[in-house]
């Protein structure tokens, strides 16, 4: 073989070399992974929680002061007369976290998971771990909790008017797209109890949690490619049903070699199932002014309502190119008789 032949296959094997590279760089920067890689983070934008009161109802942080309309500055100063008040509303950046909604009896508190992906060398891809969240009092955290009381003269169906979503803030990623709120009833005391026995109510149980999934039926590209890369899930960007997610009930151990789409009972529960006669589903369209979504059955006096608002780790949405965006957190609430 002549010296000029030889030069031409090694120049083309370096050529087809180099274009490999670039391909395998192609793909590993188009990757799309659930629960962000590199620390990437969400910021909440607004909080704004509403009540319309034509029928009695009233709401407030610390079952001493009664409101229509309760703010964020309302939420975080509670303490001053709610002294053991746990109020977490993160200002500036958060981290994805995952629940199935179960409740600790312990506090009333429902268990949220903190998830972090790293690549497993020995398998080859990356594996999650998970350790429980604790939740404190103030303006840190990785996900919004507050209580709130709901104070009623006559028994009444609690519905999310037409006002309630999760949309994009300031910088849309459509992270907005992965978010979760849940409600978890506290207890109920007669009207005429003292504040200080209505602030101690706490749920026993996870029976009445309910959780929404406002905008389950929107998805990006990155997501819909997401759904199948991570999980083996088809879908698609507009009018998707609801996809099928194992959310996380236990600490899942650095070193465990979990991968994110684990059925693993151990760590995860099938949401379908777990909490499928509670998981609250939306018409197609949202929530129509003609048929607001029931949350709560209040008996007359004063009911505890825990309010969980977070992004959900395990969503196909919750990937790498929604995060750095932010959220904006609407809920109102009507009594059934003001709804149609």
């Amino acid at each position: 073989m002549k010296k000029e032949e030889k030069q031409k296959k090694k120049k083309r094997k370096i050529l087809l070399s180099l274009i490999m590279i670039l391909f395998v760089g192609v793909i590993l920067t188009a990757s799309t992974y659930t629960w962000f890689t590199a620390n990437r983070t969400v910021t909440v934008d607004q909080l704004d929680v509403n009540v319309s009161t034509s029928t009695g109802l009233q709401i407030s942080v610390d079952a001493t002061n009664w409101k229509t309309l309760i703010t964020k500055d309302d939420i975080l100063g509670a303490q001053t007369n709610y002294t053991t008040a746990v109020n977490q509303v993160p200002a500036g950046q958060t981290t994805p976290v995952s629940s199935i909604g179960e409740v600790d009896p312990g506090t009333g508190f429902i268990k949220m998971f903190k998830g972090e992906l790293v690549n497993d060398e020995d398998l080859g891809h990356l594996v999650l771990s998970a350790n429980q969240s604790t939740e404190t009092n103030g303006t840190t955290g990785d996900f919004i909790a507050f209580d709130l009381f709901f104070q009623t003269n006559e028994a009444m169906e609690i519905r999310l008017t037409s006002n309630s979503n999760v949309v994009a803030g300031t910088t849309d990623t459509s992270i907005e797209n992965a978010a979760r709120v849940a409600f978890v009833p506290q207890g109920h005391a007669a009207a005429g109890t003292a504040p200080a026995e209505i602030q101690k109510l706490k749920a026993a149980d996870s029976s009445e949690v309910k959780i929404w999934e406002p905008n389950y039926d929107v998805h990006t590209a990155a997501a819909v490619n997401n759904a199948w890369d991570s999980y083996q899930l088809r879908t698609q960007q507009t009018g998707a049903t609801r996809l099928k997610y194992y959310g996380v009930k236990a600490d899942i151990p650095a070193g465990g070699k979990i991968p994110v789409n684990s059925q693993d009972s151990t760590y995860f529960a099938d949401m379908d199932t777990t909490l499928s006669d509670r998981l609250l589903s939306t018409p197609e369209s949202g929530i129509p002014t003609s048929d607001y979504l029931e949350v709560l059955n209040l008996e007359a006096g004063v009911t505890k309502v825990r309010i969980y608002m977070w992004v959900e780790g395990q969503d196909v949405d919750c990937e790498n190119y929604a995060s750095g965006g932010d959220l904006s957190f609407n809920l109102q609430f009507s009594s059934l008789e003001n709804a149609g």
